[in-house]
């Protein structure tokens, strides 16, 4: 693979590109209606692209995204040098507290919280030993 990007869809683009440049406190590599993309690394990009952009691609094989709004159904799982740091300014950006920051069982420190949309965000660190 050369490169992997995870889309989220999202009620609002612009509320979302907003939120996300300020947790991440990056700018987008790519803003055009229909999609907002954020470099996270060499080959790792997140984007966002509207609900009611991607219905119509996925036309009527699939319930239009809008109706799964704050269902959890898979995770962004950060690995960041200071969770708590990344937790905080999500929720006060608008997120909300899911778990928090503590030793996990697979050995890292995570703590989740959800953005506007109701996704799950897990901010982890390795556990320092």
């Amino acid at each position: 693979m050369k490169e992997i990007e995870f889309i989220l869809y999202v009620a609002n683009q612009e509320n979302s590109k907003n939120f996300y440049q300020q947790l991440f406190n990056i700018v987008p590599s790519l803003d055009v209606p229909g999609m907002t993309e954020f470099k996270l690394s060499d080959c790792v990009k997140l984007g966002l692209m509207p609900e009611n952009g991607i219905a119509k691609i996925l036309t009527n094989k699939v319930p239009h995204p809008k109706q799964g709004n704050g269902i959890p159904r898979c995770e962004l799982y950060l690995k960041v040098d200071d969770a708590e740091e990344f937790i905080k300014r999500g929720i006060q950006l608008g997120g909300r507290e899911i778990s928090r920051l503590k030793s996990r069982d697979w050995g890292d420190k995570v703590g989740y919280i959800s953005d506007p949309d109701g996704h799950i965000i897990a901010f982890a660190e390795n556990e320092k030993h």
